[in-house]
């Protein structure tokens, strides 16, 4: 990707052990080793240079800060796409983020000549990525951009090694149908006037890239085209790359080792909790939303409800008390008991959130599964197969704790499907879960018990059939818990 190979899996385990015995020239060579492409994960997360700096400080804090917690330090660059996601989720997710500043991209010293033949491949690169959603598109990033195999992503996304290699494979497959579809659209759209119709511009978009590879695999003229062989690598050889700031090398270690900082760094270690058994962040959870942010229409019947049963209950008590006005008796209000719900995020602490310690740097990069591969230069396929446990669920069940644990739900992305499914995972104790209600344009329910570190699925569709643009909308689980679910009309 950006810059010159970095340290091996051997390096990897070095420097985690370094960090573990607090080595301060280690964690000065981790920043050199991989901020350039953590920066750039982070920039194509969040499009944003300032967040994308102030995640890129908090990864490096919260893995010096959580290093004894990973079980496996050859993973440890893997190990930091999983902060560093998890940080950017939660950045996603605060309304007072910075936006609208993106970083520049990083000069390549090409000719005029060369640009300009990057610049075609990279619109024939987006024409073809339109079609995947965001998931598979980040995914193909990952496992190319940022030679992360199988192993890292799946700890990376927070889900099971299987469901990795199936998102992966979807993910290539898609891909290689979409740049197919793309290359017809963009070299022979004269053969055939549907083509012509739905790549009316360049690069094409969401919309248009899907309908063009629905066309191309049921056209026969289409069908009978011959396009060039194009390896994922080098399609996405051409994209952007984020440059890093370059005074953000002194803000990022400062912020990491200075001693009048130590409050700062335990709270940005808190927003990285909790962690699996293997020592990787679990899943970015957002912030369960305030009553007022409800839905209206939920909320109105329940409150006439309640005026209505209030207004009953006070006519039988005054009725009560003027027959009965002797009787002396008291009446005591009773409260139930409250569900028990998540332990809290560090967002819902109180803590504020220590803003950069230095200027705002005056570049900035793109951004957003775990990588084993070391070195950030593109590859068809991971550089090496699994040889270490997958960081799934262990299979034997632990022993049923005393007291109840705590649920962790996981929002979904529809994209343009009619539905996606919500992850859900009892952590601390055994959990007996159900779906207490939805907001928005969503519908879902179900129940069930999960034993302690056990995860399940809910699936959740769409509502409607009809609807204008982006949607957004939530599913609230009891004990605690509650889902964001966005999908694209």
């Amino acid at each position: 990707m950006a810059g010159e190979p970095g340290a091996g899996r051997n390096d990897d385990q070095r420097l985690a052990d370094s960090l573990r015995a607090g080595d301060v020239i280690a964690l000065t060579e981790v920043y050199d080793t991989y901020a350039p492409f953590l920066f750039d994960y982070c920039h194509g997360l969040l499009r944003d240079r300032v967040e994308a700096a102030g995640a890129l400080r908090n990864v490096v804090i919260a893995a010096r800060e959580h290093v004894d917690r990973l079980t496996e330090p050859e993973r440890l660059r893997g190990w930091l796409y999983a902060i560093a996601r998890k940080e950017c989720m939660r950045r996603r997710d605060s309304p007072n983020r910075h936006v609208g500043q993106e970083a520049p991209e990083a000069d390549d010293a090409l000719s005029p000549e060369q640009l300009a033949r990057r610049a075609e491949r990279r619109m024939l690169a987006h024409s073809a990525l339109a079609a995947l959603n965001g998931r598979q598109r980040e995914a193909i990033d990952l496992s190319v951009r940022h030679e992360l195999d199988e192993v890292d992503l799946c700890g990376v996304f927070g889900i099971p090694l299987e469901e990795t290699l199936a998102l992966v494979e979807k993910a290539r497959t898609d891909l290689a149908a979409a740049l197919r579809a793309a290359l017809i659209a963009q070299s022979h759209r004269e053969s055939c006037p549907s083509v012509a119709a739905l790549a009316g511009s360049w690069p094409l978009t969401p919309q248009a890239s899907a309908s063009l590879v629905r066309h191309v695999e049921s056209c026969p003229v289409c069908g009978a085209q011959e396009t060039p062989p194009l390896p994922p690598d080098r399609l996405l050889s051409v994209l952007p790359v984020a440059a890093i700031p370059a005074d953000l090398r002194l803000d990022v270690l400062t912020a990491a080792t200075a001693e009048d900082r130590a409050g700062n760094r335990r709270a940005i270690a808190a927003w990285t909790e909790p962690f699996d058994e293997y020592g990787w962040p679990l899943p970015y959870q957002p912030a369960a939303p305030r009553a007022r942010d409800r839905s209206p229409r939920r909320r109105g019947p329940l409150l006439a409800a309640v005026a209505v049963g209030v207004g009953i209950m006070v006519l039988f008590v005054g009725a009560w008390s003027w027959l009965h006005s002797g009787s002396g008796g008291t009446n005591s209000a009773a409260t139930g008991p409250t569900a028990p719900g998540d332990s809290g995020s560090p967002e819902d602490s109180g803590v504020p959130e220590p803003s950069p310690t230095s200027p705002s740097p005056t570049v900035s990069s793109p951004s957003p599964t775990k990588s084993r591969s070391p070195s950030p230069s593109p590859s068809k396929t991971p550089s090496r197969t699994p040889s270490t446990k997958p960081p799934t669920r262990p299979t034997t069940r632990t022993p049923v704790p005393s007291r109840p644990g705590i649920l962790l739900v996981s929002g979904c992305e529809m994209e343009r499907r009619d539905s996606c499914t919500i992850r859900i995972t009892a952590v601390g104790g055994p959990v007996n879960w159900r779906v207490t209600d939805t907001s928005g344009p969503v519908q879902a329910g179900g129940a069930g018990r999960l034993d302690a570190g056990e995860s399940s699925g809910v699936q959740v569709s769409r509502a409607t059939s009809f609807c204008i643009g982006s949607q957004r909308g939530s599913v609230t689980f009891s004990p605690g818990g509650t889902a964001s679910v966005s999908f694209i009309c």
